[in-house]
């Protein structure tokens, strides 16, 4: 089946099992949640507002992720009208949230429409642009003097395109004005009705971000946006640049990045943008807020830590807000479910203005990610993989505590100062270190009471569980090879090993010295600013041994299920 000119390339039969098969459910809130229906009638007006913003979003994330994926998308829907082939890849493109992802089992790409293949820059960048030509544009625009418009060139919120024989950047809010004016409508609007002060200063401020080609504006509202610790509403503007793979080979060229260097400009990969809306879940934020108490001090136990300047003061207050949130929407980045879906978020990222000029951060929760667990697949994987002892320890509740753990650790280390200067790198080292920060000071919540004994246990146990891959990981999966890399990591410090029938076992007694080893190995290559390092890191603990593959092959086996179907009713 054609689709405006192009093949529809994975077989009908296959497809039909992908959707029927493959595809796991999660249900976004509907007007039945007792969390909405106890909301003020304001708050739920305002609601719709937020979430038709979500979805204009959407639009501009699919045109930035893929020159084709608009039309193809519309072509689909037309299609599926009368053709169960084409919903269904529909149903797959909408899991992807574009064209081409990967499959989240061999992480090979999926590719929806024949001919049809993803691009280094995705849609950033012109698509025909090589990394060579890339850096040999760049350089020749420095040596004419075009400093300027390289430094718009490499920032975080421009679309590039050919101007001749050379690139020019074009600032999102102009890029996408349509679109943005449209989103900023809807924040007005829904600002008018809601309830709570600062949260409809919040929406005033991201509105006027959306029309203003000034990064000062994405920083005042993302500072509004970090303060609201007691709001019903939860309205996020995601701005993560992991999906560039274009710019950041920059910073493998050392001529080039050193030329940079001298004239001031920093390379930054672009945002890929999406939308988070949800309603707060006070229950679930006391818990987040016991653990915050204690990021004061974890910032003194920080490797090196008189060495860096970090965004959490050791002995003041932290300057970050925690919630738990019931999802009503996630569109745009959120909603490219390529081989798994985020749980939880620590924004801004460091590169953003608003965390360099001494802003505070924003910790938000996925409730309704979390709790899509399969609960018989996941008894068959610990019979198949984990020692019987072990069992009894794995709880998907610990796996929310860790990711609590993770998402502080973002804001305890070395700033982007350091994490940029890793290029390529420094995603992978970046998620490797909120990781291990997270497991490493687990015995400190133990001391200071905010959990007991037995569920660091069950915490330890959870994470190692969970680093069971499913395929080799690229590169373009920071989280993927992190998790690699800690496995790799335990096993060659005795903190796991496997037994006469390859299972699972943990030796708890080791856990607390190799945490700590990895966690001053991790920091040490941040403060080197040395892409080499980072790659001779990654490299060494990121082999693809039996055992992982013999993991891989036993969890296929028993059925995965890699394609989500995000269900929205609003």
């Amino acid at each position: 089946m054609k689709i405006n000119g192009y093949e529809i390339a994975i077989p009908e039969e296959k497809l039909a099992h992908m959707v029927q098969e493959e595809m796991l459910p999660i249900e976004m809130v509907n007007m039945e949640f007792e969390g909405y229906k106890t909301l003020p009638e304001g708050d739920k007006k305002a609601l719709a507002h937020l979430v038709a913003a979500a979805k204009i979003m959407n639009d501009v994330a699919l045109e930035q992720d893929h020159p084709l994926n608009r039309t193809l998308k519309k072509g689909l829907e037309e299609a599926a009208k009368g053709s169960e082939y084409a919903a269904n890849a529909l149903k797959i493109f909408n899991s992807l949230n574009g064209v081409t992802g990967l499959n989240g089992v061999d992480q090979e790409p999926v590719k929806i429409f024949a001919g049809v293949e993803g691009y280094k820059g995705r849609n950033f960048y012109p698509t025909d642009l090589s990394v060579e030509e890339f850096h040999k544009i760049i350089a020749k625009m420095l040596d004419e003097g075009k400093t300027d418009e390289v430094r718009k060139i490499l920032s975080a919120r421009t679309m590039v395109r050919r101007s001749g024989n050379e690139l020019k950047a074009v600032d999102y809010t102009e890029y996408f004005a349509k679109e943005f004016s449209a989103m900023a409508n809807e924040l007005e609007v829904a600002a008018h009705y809601a309830t709570d002060d600062l949260f409809k200063d919040y929406l005033g401020w991201q509105a006027q971000a959306f029309l203003q080609n000034n990064e000062d504006m994405d920083m005042l509202a993302d500072r509004h946006w970090a303060q609201m610790q007691d709001t019903n509403l939860e309205f996020t503007v995601s701005r993560e640049n992991y999906d560039d793979e274009m710019t950041p080979t920059i910073c493998e060229n050392a001529e080039l990045s050193s030329r940079l260097a001298e004239k001031r400009i920093e390379v930054v990969s672009k945002d890929m943008l999406g939308i988070r809306v949800g309603i707060v879940n006070k229950k679930g934020t006391e818990l987040i807020l016991k653990f915050k108490e204690q990021m004061g001090k974890l910032a003194k136990l920080m490797p090196y830590s008189d060495s860096y300047v970090q965004s959490v003061a050791g002995g003041g207050d932290v300057n970050q807000t925690m919630v738990d949130a019931d999802l009503v929407a996630l569109t745009g980045d959120y909603a490219q479910c390529r081989g798994a879906i985020t749980t939880a978020q620590n924004l801004p990222n460091n590169d953003k203005l608003s965390v360099k000029t001494g802003g505070g951060r924003r910790n938000v929760y996925h409730r309704q990610v979390r709790q899509s667990h399969d609960k018989a697949k996941t008894q068959r994987m610990l019979d198949a993989l984990v020692a019987k002892e072990f069992h009894q320890y794995f709880n998907p509740e610990a796996e929310h505590i860790f990711v609590i753990g993770h998402e502080n650790g973002h804001s305890l280390g070395p700033n982007s100062e350091y994490q940029n200067a890793l290029g390529v790198y420094k995603h992978t080292i970046e998620e490797n270190k909120a990781d291990v920060v997270s497991i490493t000071f687990m015995p400190e919540y133990v001391k200071a009471g905010v959990i007991t004994e037995e569920t660091l246990k069950q915490v330890y146990a959870t994470w190692i569980i969970r680093l069971f891959l499913k395929a080799k990981p690229q590169l373009i999966q920071p989280h993927r090879v992190g998790d690699l890399i800690h496995f790799n990591f335990l096993r060659e410090h005795g903190a796991i090993s496997f037994d006469a029938d390859n299972k699972l076992v943990i030796h708890f007694d080791k856990m607390n010295e190799a945490m700590h080893k990895i966690l001053d190995e991790t920091i040490a290559i941040q403060l080197s600013k040395s892409p080499e390092k980072a790659k001779a890191f990654i490299d060494r603990y990121s082999t693809w041994s039996d055992i992982s593959e013999h993991i891989a092959k036993v969890q296929k086996e028993l059925g995965i299920k890699p394609y989500k179907d995000i269900r929205t009713y609003f």
